[in-house]
């Protein structure tokens, strides 16, 4: 898995949500959104195993924080179970913008019942996964029945959930009390996997079995056996993840990308998190560029100068493997460090005249490579005049035409 993505979005009430998007470390098959559980957030165990095992099989998954909890804006006692399924919404519409839209949706408990409850109106979407869901959106309620009196007479109280605090308002339970979440999976027809522990005292297997039967095929049942709601046993969030991911793969797989001789496009916009974070497209590819904290940015991906030095470094390492491997060279890996800096021209002892001349402050880079393997003295001098024959070398060297239209 790649470096994850730390991005925000602006959820359903206006608020920022925080936001994590764990990016495979080759090409992206597809994108997952995943909601987590009643006043839990987007780092809880489950989640960030799911996140892991899509990750491995090609899909980047976006998890957040719904409006008012974990590291995200706003007021949870704001909120009711239709903001969460507008959050929902709100992130799919940030990945369609700035990505493509979630083929998979994964929901943990009443995340679960907000993803079915959304999944309907999303029309790219192919696959909906849940974890232990309630059939009903009240089901919530019954976390703090004991407060529900003081709430119907006061309009709202403080209640205490899993050790912490919570303003919940008689409009929570009201929006809570007018969904019909049945209804919206019968309707949704979407692929669905249903995952539920036969011992969850939480939400009862019961609940499970009412979703099933509402939702049309093709439709999936697996029993978490012996774990709890949460999955705070390692081993049953790893087998629930990796069953998720496996069956996720039969409704993403692409087609196969078209070939052309034109050069590849890239498109580069801002996503709106933070001051210089830029949504990176090459192809089927998404990257996120941005600036180091020091300089205003999030540092929430190289920065364009550092995307320069990747590209010469991936460039010098692939040009001299593809020559080992043409003329029989035993080079068992190759890395390279490139290193960049703006210097003085006439500083430049090992640039070339036409390099210098005229010049004032120029851009300097140095690779710095490493060949592994059982070479000797003149493969290795031959392997390093090679890496001088990397296209982009040669590009970064003479000049370049650069054509600037208004779009």
């Amino acid at each position: 898995m790649a470096s994850p993505q730390r991005i925000s979005f602006t959820g359903s009430k206006g608020e920022k949500l925080a936001a994590r998007l764990d990016l495979p470390a080759g090409q992206v098959r597809a994108y997952a959104l995943f909601a987590h559980c009643f006043t839990c957030s987007k780092d809880i165990f489950a989640a960030s195993r799911v996140a892991s095992e899509l990750s491995k099989r090609g899909i980047a998954v976006l998890r957040f924080d719904f409006t008012g909890l974990g590291q995200s804006d706003g007021d949870f006692g704001n909120t009711d179970f239709s903001s969460n399924v507008g959050d929902i919404l709100q992130a799919v519409d940030y990945l369609r913008q700035n990505y493509e839209a979630p083929r998979v949706l994964v929901g943990h408990s009443l995340g679960g019942a907000a993803v079915l409850a959304a999944a309907g109106s999303i029309s790219e979407l192919k696959a909906v996964a849940t974890i232990g869901a309630p059939a009903h959106a009240d089901h919530v309620i019954h976390n703090f029945a004991a407060d529900v009196s003081e709430i119907e007479a006061s309009g709202e109280a403080n209640v205490s959930l899993a050790g912490r605090t919570f303003k919940i308002r008689k409009s929570f339970l009201d929006d809570l009390r007018g969904q019909n979440l049945l209804d919206r999976v019968a309707k949704m027809r979407k692929a669905l996997l249903v995952l539920h522990a036969p011992l969850d005292d939480t939400v009862s297997i019961e609940n499970a079995r009412e979703i099933f039967e509402a939702a049309k095929h093709p439709k999936s049942f697996l029993s978490l056996d012996d774990a709890d709601h949460l999955l705070r046993g390692r081993e049953h969030a790893e087998y629930a993840a990796t069953v998720i991911a496996a069956w996720a793969g039969r409704f993403i797989d692409p087609e196969p990308p078209e070939t052309s001789d034109e050069a590849v496009e890239v498109t580069v916009s801002e996503t709106g998190g933070g001051k210089f974070q830029q949504a990176i497209k090459s192809g089927r590819h998404r990257m996120l560029a941005d600036e180091p904290a020091d300089f205003g940015g999030l540092d929430s991906g190289p920065g364009p100068y550092d995307f320069l030095s990747i590209g010469l470094g991936a460039c010098t390492s692939m040009t001299i493997r593809m020559y080992a491997d043409r003329k029989n060279i035993p080079l068992d890996r190759v890395s390279v460090e490139v290193f960049h800096g703006k210097i003085h021209a006439k500083d430049c002892s090992d640039c070339t005249e036409d390099v210098i001349s005229g010049q004032g402050r120029i851009d300097r880079f140095e690779r710095q490579i490493t060949l592994e393997g059982d070479l000797d003295e003149a493969q290795r001098e031959r392997l390093l005049e090679i890496a001088d024959r990397c296209p982009v070398h040669r590009t970064l060297e003479r000049a370049s035409a650069i054509v600037t239209k208004l779009k």
